[in-house]
């Protein structure tokens, strides 16, 4: 079942700041593995950083007056981006993972209304953009239909849904714990790919 994606990004928007923090949260964790695996097997990157400043986002949804820099956790994040020069596939999924976190801190820091709205189409771009490097060359009719049909993309349209319902609701501590371990997919990527 495909939500209508006017009424979801609406939805997203219409959600107060926790909760569309917690959202953003939950889809960064989710790309989390991306970056790993991009450490993994380029040599680049920095993921314990990343964890580290994503556990102190859920410190903080979770303690709201916990006191964290922000600023400095951003210019942390900032030095685990890819190297420019690299445009493989692996290095642009692992950037996602870093502009979705910047994104959320952006919005710790008091500003970005459109970040939500980023991080759910910037998960969503990199199916999109896994499944045409899979599925090699189709003219883009057909790549269209492929990409709305492809059980990756179900299944990220279907995760985002979950996760829309989950912070919709009251948000306590329990529920953000909920949250978190939907959003970590027992270790699997948006692209369906795991350390493992």
């Amino acid at each position: 079942m495909v939500a209508k994606p006017q009424g979801f990004y609406q939805r997203l928007q219409l959600l107060p700041l926790p909760a569309q923090q917690a959202f953003m949260a939950a889809l960064c964790e989710r790309l989390l593995p991306n970056y790993a695996l991009y450490e993994q097997t380029s040599g680049h990157g920095d993921g314990h950083t990343l964890r580290t400043v994503l556990n102190l986002v859920w410190e903080r949804l979770s303690v709201p007056n916990a006191s964290i820099d922000f600023t400095r956790q951003a210019e942390k994040l900032a030095e685990c981006e890819p190297p420019e020069g690299d445009e493989s596939f692996g290095a642009r999924r692992a950037l996602d993972a870093v502009v979705s976190i910047s994104a959320l801190l952006d919005t710790l820091q008091g500003e970005s209304p459109e970040a939500v709205l980023d991080v759910s189409r910037t998960s969503r771009a990199g199916v999109r953009a896994f499944i045409e490097l899979t599925e090699g060359e189709v003219d883009a009719q057909a790549l269209a239909l492929i990409i709305r049909d492809h059980p990756l993309m179900e299944d990220e349209n279907d995760f985002q849904d979950a996760v829309l319902e989950a912070v919709s609701g009251p948000i306590n501590k329990t529920t953000l714990k909920e949250i978190r371990t939907l959003g970590r997919n027992n270790g699997i990527s948006n692209l369906g790919l795991t350390l493992d």
